[in-house]
């Protein structure tokens, strides 16, 4: 039920926003007829007036010299009847003098005198007899001529009548318009019921299993070190050895031990200004642990969203990770060390324009990240096993995080295509094949992957609606 509810309740908004768009297109036409109008309504209306009254008397002219056709031929047909009955009457006679013993006491000459006057009245006869099929023929097609003549009348009479009582201008140039941009105002709406649907359809039946047989994105080899992550949680309690430096958003930070150096620091990497803005990176607090045998701690959980958990990526020396950076919510540079960013741009592959992710950025260990997720993160890995010796796993778009480079990374179109028809799932889900690790949130909130395919989607709208489409 709740379903069928849900259904009909889009039904009803689709068809009461369908019903204004043509009620406000078709004004929006009539008032553009109204002032591209020279002529005054009134001038107008009268000179409609006057050709349809001009047609009407056409029309009527047109009908009487029908009914006098008619009438002629229906003279003519009891003429050429009568003609026929009289030959036949005198053919009968001329036969009956010519057979029996009426043949015997006639005159041989009068005899076939009889027989050429039988042949003329018998010629006479079936002449008079096709002329009335054929005259009977004429009649019929100008009745049908008739009958033309009277519904285009009768339409005309109606024209006239409704032009005449039709005193609103409003009206008027309405019906103006829809005479003018019906079929056009009909394509549009045509668009806008079947347009979307049958758009899914080819999305998911044509474009989809074109772009899902690309090459995969690869941006490394694959290591034997690998990251480690932790179980998520609601709140992570991390240890700051000597030389130790944070950087955390401030929302992520709960609670810390007094003898940390505090700063703020703007931009987390100055080489990505844009990207440190986009993904929320600045404005950090940076702790840094300047001792050189205390070990201080940190206590980090989300502050506006309950549902969100942290977990904690710990990156060896000779591994990395690539990590989307708007899910990063801290990292740790260790022992003094730098952040180091690595960044791959991808422009000129199919994977880039669909997913709308131009750019990945590596992260090298060692270091230890701080990742938020939707009800939390897990860790998903991919290692060959008997049976399976290439390993792979698709989750939801809106769910990645991040993975490790040595994994083929592509887009591949979701399973069911009445989850992605009804908004459920998204076109394309992350396929990961190879030997690595990646990260994926709990649950598939929509974050900024929803956010970039609602740009895309928004863009070709607009490009659509600049070539009338």
């Amino acid at each position: 039920m709740g379903a069928l509810s849900r259904f009909f309740s889009w039904s009803v908004q689709k068809l009461t926003f369908g019903l204004l768009l043509a009620v406000l297109t078709v004004a929006g036409l009539g008032l553009w007829t109204y002032l591209r109008d020279q002529v005054g309504f009134d001038v107008r209306r009268l000179e409609i007036v006057r050709a349809l009254t001009g047609e009407t008397t056409k029309l009527k002219a047109a009908l009487s010299d029908v009914d006098a056709r008619m009438a002629a031929t229906r003279v003519e047909i009891a003429a050429q009847q009568d003609r026929a009955a009289q030959a036949g009457k005198v053919a009968r006679d001329l036969e009956s003098m010519n057979s029996g013993l009426s043949r015997l006491t006639t005159d041989s000459a009068q005899v076939r005198e009889n027989e050429e006057r039988l042949a003329r009245m018998k010629k006479m006869e079936n002449d008079s007899l096709k002329r009335v099929l054929e005259l009977q023929e004429g009649l019929k097609r100008t009745q049908w001529e008739k009958d033309g003549l009277e519904i285009a009348l009768g339409r005309m009479a109606a024209q006239l009548k409704t032009v005449e009582e039709n005193k609103s201008r409003i009206l008027h140039y309405a019906r103006e318009a829809w005479a003018k941009y019906g079929p056009q105002v009909t394509l549009l709406l045509a668009l806008y019921f079947l347009g979307p649907p049958l758009g899914r359809v080819f999305l998911y039946a044509v474009f989809a299993p074109f772009v899902s047989g690309r090459s995969p994105v690869l941006l490394g080899a694959s290591t034997a070190a690998l990251p480690e992550v932790t179980t998520s949680r609601a709140a992570v309690d991390l240890p700051l050895g000597p030389g130790d430096t944070l950087w955390v958003k401030e929302k992520f930070l709960q609670a810390s031990d007094e003898g940390l150096n505090k700063q703020t620091k703007s931009i987390l990497d100055w080489r990505m200004p844009f990207t440190c803005l986009a993904a929320g990176l600045t404005e950090l607090i940076e702790m840094r642990n300047a001792t050189t045998d205390a070990t201080f701690r940190a206590t980090f959980s989300s502050q506006e969203n309950p549902n969100t958990e942290l977990a904690l990526v710990t990156v060896p020396a000779g591994a990395s990770i690539v990590l989307r950076p708007s899910f990063l919510a801290g990292a740790i540079g260790l022992q003094g060390g730098k952040l180091v960013i690595r960044r791959h741009w991808r422009l000129f592959t199919m994977q880039s324009w669909v997913t709308g992710q131009f750019r990945y950025f590596e992260f090298a260990g060692p270091c230890r990240l701080l990742v938020a997720g939707s009800r939390g993160v897990r860790a998903e890995v991919l290692a060959p096993s008997p049976g399976n010796p290439a390993p792979a796993r698709r989750t939801n778009q809106d769910a990645t995080i991040g993975f490790t480079p040595g994994l083929a990374y592509r887009p591949i179109r979701a399973e069911t295509f009445w989850a992605y028809f009804r908004g459920m799932n998204p076109l394309f889900d992350d396929l990961f094949e190879g030997s690595g690790v990646f990260l994926c949130q709990e649950t598939s909130a929509k974050g900024p992957q929803e956010q970039v395919r609602k740009f895309w989607a928004g863009l070709w709208g607009g490009v659509l609606r600049v070539f009338g489409l």
